[in-house]
């Protein structure tokens, strides 16, 4: 029997940690199941590695994440990057990660950009204020 394995993903400011271990196919996002998780369009974003792995991958594990922090997409998007990365390591299946990478880069490469801070005296990141030329 194999050992529970913890990973886990990045978006933004979401941090999201995924603990797989041998069970039934159960998927639980704050203790919350995936399938009745709110926002529908999130559910089918963490759900994009469970139906690309296929039955013969999550009919056989049980996987529970515990996401925090930034909002409700890039969360989204962190628990999608948790459930990959820990399929992949769980199985060890090169045919997996080639199946995810083909897909999407981001189901198991973590997405580095963030916003840019904003400056002193300015109303943005970038945006001055307007000056008249006369």
């Amino acid at each position: 029997m194999k050992k529970p394995i913890t990973v886990s993903g990045k978006r933004k400011t979401s941090i999201a940690k995924a603990t797989i271990k041998p069970g039934k196919g159960v998927v639980r996002i704050n203790s919350i199941p995936l399938d009745i998780f709110e926002p529908e369009i999130a559910q089918l974003k963490m759900k994009e590695p469970l139906m690309l792995a296929g039955e013969k991958y999550t009919s056989k594990v049980d996987i529970k994440v515990s996401v925090k922090g930034g909002g409700w997409m890039s969360q989204a998007e962190a628990v999608r990057n948790a459930i990959a990365k820990a399929l992949v390591t769980f199985f060890k299946s090169k045919e997996l990660e080639k199946v995810f990478l083909d897909y999407d880069r981001h189901l198991l490469v973590a997405d580095t950009r963030r916003t840019e801070p904003q400056k002193p005296y300015r109303s943005a990141a970038r945006r001055g204020r307007q000056t008249s030329k006369r």
